[in-house]
């Protein structure tokens, strides 16, 4: 069942009616009849609700799907309970020599109303002393901090589901399929970001005595939030530029009302999409003359201090970076790939300097040469000869080699596990994979290709014994599986007939 309704049947009601008297009192219960708002709303179907509301708990179900069933029988018990009622008081305070005034507000909890169904503890009350108007009140203490306007928290993967449909941007059962595609196409990134250090001020009075001083916090840390990539930016600006009505938040819900009009024979289905694709015809058209440094995305950043050349950002065929210089220069401009938490519209031109000073080297050794640190377009790595390390915990700039050695040596147990046999001259290899030994052709593979796994082809013969011709051949489909079974011949139908012997008459 899919709904997204509010509604309960009125044997629903009633179900829950008996168990809050029941259970808590007739002060307890209030009968509640929702009706949704949203237009769009799939209502098929009742609320998803307990059908047995004498049962809080159901035995037997596994950890997440009994704390599921407990929060969806709290609510529906809840939605059919009375109003929590809290005491609150306010105390305001004047300064003799001041005009400013100090506010104390509190509250208790007079009665639970539907909060107990939650185990709701009234410990958090925050109490005030019995006092009057008139009263002389002496200062104990006094803090002052320094505060920070805060940005509008980044989504999660739920509360862009949330406003989603709260801007009635499709259906409940495509709001996962919209959250999973942009993650696909790398429009977003869902990512863990630690914060920065900053201080702040802090003047405190205790005693008569005033203190001032400069702690420390963590702000901006981010935890499992969706972030815009470059891509992200460039296309949505390129969208809003050329095809905003189409991208409107209301574009969507604008035509659905179109379709509601010609069910209901109010207009002819041509009229309508003769109306949108007219116009939006004419804009495809015309996008065939947009330049490809608009589709790049160049942003200008500043001068190069050291060569007097322009700095920019912009968007390539392997992602985001920044360039040095313009490429009829007749010296070759310089390059350097954005990191992971830089994006085009807002790089400065001081991080994208900072680029320019990758790889950076971390040290050389005997056995693998000059040692590198670098941003690349998944994440930060070592680099050694031609193999690569992804970094983890380290940032290039902060990696020691002591760090990167130990590194380099997983990754090159790794392979000394992973590679079965390598050939002189050829980029073919035989490899330890998931499913067992297979060969490698040293390509990345194609859509729809797999790996030649070798006891499909050779049978039992060791891996390491296989000649590079072997492998070439098994590559080129010239050894064909020992494995694959032979298709049966189709039997041909007997149709069976039976003969009546006719009965003698008498």
């Amino acid at each position: 069942m899919r709904t997204d309704s509010f509604t309960l049947s009125e044997e629903a009601i009633a179900a829950a009616e008996k168990e809050i008297i029941s259970k808590y009192g007739v002060e307890y219960h209030q009968a509640r009849r929702y009706k949704t708002k949203d237009a769009g709303a799939q209502e098929a179907h009742e609320a998803i609700r307990p059908t047995d509301l004498t049962k809080p708990e159901v035995y037997g179900l596994e950890d997440q799907a009994a704390r599921l069933y407990a929060l969806i029988y709290k609510r529906t018990l809840a939605s059919q309970m009375s109003d929590a009622k809290l005491q609150k008081t306010q105390i305001k305070t004047n300064i003799s020599n001041r005009d400013e005034s100090f506010l104390a507000n509190g509250e208790i909890l007079v009665f639970p109303g539907f909060l107990s169904v939650y185990d709701y503890l009234s410990s958090d009350d925050k109490l005030l002393p019995d006092l009057s108007q008139g009263d002389e009140l002496t200062l104990v203490s006094f803090a002052a901090r320094e505060s920070f306007s805060r940005a509008k928290p980044r989504y999660t993967e739920a509360s862009l589901v949330r406003k989603i449909e709260e801007m009635g941007i499709g259906r409940p059962s495509t709001f996962a399929t919209m959250v999973s595609t942009v993650q696909d196409r790398n429009y977003v990134t869902k990512e863990t970001r630690e914060g920065v250090e900053r201080t702040y001020q802090l003047i405190e009075i205790n005693e008569g005595k005033v203190s001032e001083s400069t702690p420390v916090e963590n702000a901006g840390a981010e935890k499992n939030k969706l972030f815009p990539t470059s891509v992200a930016y460039l296309l949505t600006d390129f969208l809003v530029k050329h095809f905003g009505d189409i991208v409107d938040y209301k574009f969507t819900a604008n035509l659905e009302t179109d379709f509601d009009t010609i069910a209901n024979q109010g207009v002819v289905w041509q009229s309508v999409v003769k109306e949108f694709y007219g116009p939006f015809h004419a804009k495809i058209e015309a996008a065939d003359d947009i330049s490809r440094e608009e589709t790049h995305g160049m942003r200008e950043l500043g001068i190069d201090p050291k060569s007097s050349k322009p700095v920019s950002v912009r968007f390539g065929r392997y992602g985001a970076f920044a360039q040095i210089g313009h490429k009829d220069d007749e010296d070759k401009p310089a390059f350097a790939s954005l990191r992971g938490d830089l994006v085009i519209e807002t790089i400065t031109l001081d991080e994208a300097l900072e680029l320019f000073n990758m790889p950076r080297t971390v040290g050389e050794t005997d056995d693998f040469g000059v040692i590198k640190a670098n941003y690349g377009r998944f994440g930060p790595y070592i680099q050694y000869g031609k193999k690569y390390v992804s970094l983890k915990e380290d940032l290039p700039e902060d990696v020691t080699l002591e760090k990167a050695l130990e590194l380099i040596a997983a990754k090159e147990k790794f392979d000394a596990e992973r590679i079965i046999k390598t050939f002189d001259d050829s980029e073919i290899q035989v490899l330890n994979g998931r499913f067992g030994p297979y060969i490698w052709n040293g390509k990345k593979r194609g859509k729809g290709q797999k790996n030649i796994t070798i006891s499909k082809l050779f049978g039992d013969k060791e891996p390491s014994e296989l000649t590079l011709e072997e492998c070439k051949k098994a590559i080129s489909g010239k050894i064909k599986s020992k494995t694959a079974k032979r298709k049966k011949k189709a039997k041909k139908k007997v149709v069976k007939k039976t003969i009546k012997k006719a009965s003698k008459k008498s």
